[in-house]
C-alpha cells in the first residue's frame, strides 16, 4: 500500500488502536501549545503584566478565527478518513486534492478580511487601552499567518486520516524546538516586544506544514495525485464543504460565546485578564489528552463508518470516554498540589496566581465533562454528521453567554471561572443522545442497502 505505515482502525482492539492513536497525537498537541505556553511565559517574565495581558486579551478572538480555519482542515480530513476505510483510494484523492484548492482560497479570504477589521474587533472587545497596541500587533501578525494554519493543519489531519498519527508529532516537535529559541533571539536579542513571540509562532509553524508536505509526497504513494484531483469537482467540493464549513463553524460558535466573556473580563480591569490568562494558558495544556481523544475518535469514527461498522463505533466511543475520565481525575489531583508552583512561570503578582488557581481548580473539577464533549462531539463528526455536531457549538455559545450577562456582572472575576465547566455541560447534555441518534440513522441507511456489519 506505501512505503510507511497505514493504520486500519477497523481492525483490532479498540482501546489499543485508541491508545496507539492518540499518544502521538496527544505529543503533538503538546507541542502545539508548548507554542502559546512558552510564548506566555517569556512574555511574563520578560515584558511584564501588561504584555501578558495584551497576548491574553486575543485568545478568544484568535480562538474564533483561527479555530474556524482548523476546523475546516478537519472536516476536509473526514472524507478523505472514510474513502479510505471504504479502500476507495481514487476518490480519497480526489478528496485530497479538492481539498487542497479549497484551503488556498479560504486561506486568502479570510486572511484578508480578518486583518482589515482586527483592531475594530479588539475595540468592541472593550480591551483596555493600555494594552489594545500590543494586542493588536500580536494578533495582526498572527493573523498574517492563517495561510500557515492552514498548511499544517490540512496535511497533518490528511496524513492521520490514514492512521498516521505520529509522523506530524515528529514536525510539531521540530517546529516547538525552533519556536523557542527563536522567541529568545526576537525578544532578548533583537529586543522586540510582542511582535516576536507572533512572528516565532508563524514561522514555527510554516516549517511543521511544510514539513508534513514533503513527507506526504515521499512516503505516500497512495496520495500521489494527478492534475484531475486538483480541479474541483461539484460532487466532492460539496462533500467537502458540507464536512468543512460546519466544522469551522462549531469553533467559531464556540468561540462567540468565549469572546462575549472574554470583552466581560476586559472590562474588570488588567489584574483579571492577566489571571484568565495565566490560568487558561495552563489548562490548554492540561486539557490536551481530551482534545487528543476527540481527534482520535474523528478518524476511529470516519473509518469505521466507511466500513459500515456502527457496534464498534460505539463500543470505541465508550472506551474513549473511560480513558478521559481517569485522566480527569489524575488531573484534579496534580493541579491541586502543584497548580501555584507551575503558574509561577508566567507571573509572580499573588492576586494573578491566586485568582489563575481558582480557574484551574473549577475547570479540573469537570473535566469528565469536557472529554465527553471532545469525545461524542468528533465522533458524530467523523460519521458524518458534521452539520449537526454544530449545535453542540450553540450550546456552549449560550453557556458563556449567560456566565458573561448573568455572573460576571454580580460577582466578577469568580462567575466567569464557571463559563466552561456550565458551557461543558451544556454540550454533553445535547451531545450523547445526539450520538446515538446518528448511529440509528446510519444503521437504517446501511440496512437499506443491505449491508452487513463485520
Amino acid at each position: 500500500m506505501g512505503k510507511t505505515k497505514i493504520t486500519k482502525m477497523t481492525e483490532g482492539r479498540p482501546l489499543t488502536l485508541i491508545l496507539n492513536f492518540s499518544i502521538p497525537m496527544l505529543f503533538g498537541l503538546l507541542f502545539q501549545q508548548l507554542y502559546n505556553l512558552v510564548d506566555t511565559i517569556i512574555v511574563g517574565q520578560t515584558l511584564g503584566d501588561n504584555a501578558l495581558a495584551a497576548v491574553g486579551s486575543t485568545g478568544s478572538i484568535n480562538f474564533l478565527i483561527n479555530g474556524f480555519c482548523i476546523g475546516i482542515c478537519s472536516g476536509f480530513a473526514i472524507p478523505v478518513a472514510q474513502r479510505f476505510g471504504a479502500e476507495s483510494y481514487s476518490s480519497m484523492r480526489k478528496f485530497v486534492g479538492n481539498s487542497i484548492v479549497l484551503s488556498a482560497i479560504l486561506s486568502v479570504a479570510i486572511t484578508t478580511v480578518v486583518c482589515i477589521f482586527c483592531y475594530q474587533i479588539l475595540s468592541l472587545m472593550r480591551t483596555p487601552e493600555e494594552i489594545i497596541d500590543l494586542a493588536y500587533i500580536y494578533i495582526e501578525i498572527i493573523f498574517l499567518g492563517i495561510p500557515v494554519t492552514f498548511l499544517y493543519n490540512l496535511t497533518a489531519g490528511i496524513i492521520r486520516s490514514l492512521g498516521d498519527s505520529t509522523t506530524p508529532t515528529y514536525f510539531l516537535i521540530l517546529a516547538a524546538g525552533i519556536n523557542v529559541v527563536l522567541d529568545i533571539v526576537f525578544i532578548l536579542v533583537f529586543k522586540m516586544n510582542v511582535e516576536g513571540p507572533a512572528l516565532a509562532t508563524v514561522i514555527s509553524q510554516f516549517i511543521a506544514g511544510a514539513s508534513c508536505v514533503i513527507y506526504m509526497i515521499k512516503k505516500f504513494p497512495i496520495l500521489k495525485l494527478s492534475k484531475g484531483d486538483l480541479v474541483l469537482g461539484k460532487h466532492h467540493t460539496q462533500v467537502l464543504m458540507f464536512m468543512g464549513i460546519p466544522f469551522g463553524l462549531q469553533y467559531s460558535i464556540t468561540a462567540i460565546g468565549s469572546v462575549v466573556l472574554q470583552t466581560a473580563v476586559n472590562g474588570l480591569g488588567t489584574v483579571a485578564v492577566a489571571s484568565m490568562t495565566a490560568g487558561g494558558k495552563l489548562s490548554q495544556f492540561v486539557v490536551c489528552p481530551f482534545d487528543a481523544l476527540g481527534g482520535t475518535m474523528a478518524t476511529y469514527a470516519g473509518q469505521n463508518v466507511g466500513a459500515k461498522d456502527i457496534p464498534r463505533v460505539k463500543k470505541g466511543i465508550w472506551t474513549a470516554q473511560l480513558l478521559g475520565t481517569i485522566y480527569a481525575v489524575i488531573s484534579l489531583i496534580v493541579l491541586f498540589f502543584v497548580g501555584r508552583i507551575l503558574l509561577r512561570m508566567f507571573t509572580d503578582t499573588p492576586v494573578v496566581i491566586e485568582q489563575a488557581m481558582l480557574l484551574l481548580i473549577v475547570n479540573a473539577l469537570t473535566y469528565t465533562l469536557l472529554a465527553a464533549v471532545n469525545i461524542f462531539r468528533f465522533a458524530i463528526q467523523g460519521m458524518g454528521f458534521s452539520g449537526f455536531a454544530i449545535y453542540s457549538g450553540v450550546m456552549e455559545m449560550i453557556a458563556r453567554i449567560l456566565v458573561a450577562f448573568v455572573l460576571v456582572p454580580i460577582i466578577g472575576y469568580e462567575g466567569a471561572v464557571w463559563a466552561s465547566p456550565v458551557a461543558w455541560l451544556f454540550a454533553v447534555i445535547f451531545l450523547v443522545p445526539g450520538f446515538y441518534s446518528c448511529c440509528h440513522k446510519l444503521e437504517k441507511r446501511f440496512c437499506s442497502e443491505n449491508c452487513h456489519y463485520i
